[in-house]
């Protein structure tokens, strides 16, 4: 996916919405600053969530990170690959390491996340 296509939240997930399924992920940036990540845990095909609810965490050589939904909406697929290699994440963060899609319940909700500039911009001034 092209990041530049992204919305993205404050907790470094993105998501990519279209026909009402909505994909979601982190961003390279919180890949990069977690390091390997040796566990991944999400939540249940089935689960409905609530925007900026917690959808999983990840655990890594450096701390554990808490992932959280950037839209409301009900599970519909994990990415099963990802708890066989969680490392994936890392490698991959745009692509084939997507976390969960869901059903976006309210499409409208994509107007509180970030565009890729105002991220890009967001990103350095926490290096800053």
């Amino acid at each position: 996916m092209d990041p530049r296509e992204l919305r993205y939240a404050e907790s470094h997930e993105w998501v990519f919405e279209k026909d009402g399924i909505a994909t979601v992920g982190i961003t390279d940036f919180a890949a990069a600053r977690l390091g390997d990540i040796v566990f991944l845990e999400l939540v249940s095909v089935g689960s409905k969530v609530k925007q900026f609810e917690k959808l999983g965490e990840l655990e890594s050589v450096k701390a554990v990170a808490v992932i959280f939904s950037p839209l409301s909406g009900e599970v519909v697929a994990v990415n099963e690959a990802l708890k066989e290699e969680p490392d994936l994440v890392r490698k991959d963060p745009f692509g084939e390491s997507w976390l969960v899609k869901l059903t976006a319940d309210d499409v409208s909700e994509l107007n509180n996340l970030m565009s890729f500039q105002e991220y890009q911009e967001f990103i350095s001034r926490q290096e800053g």
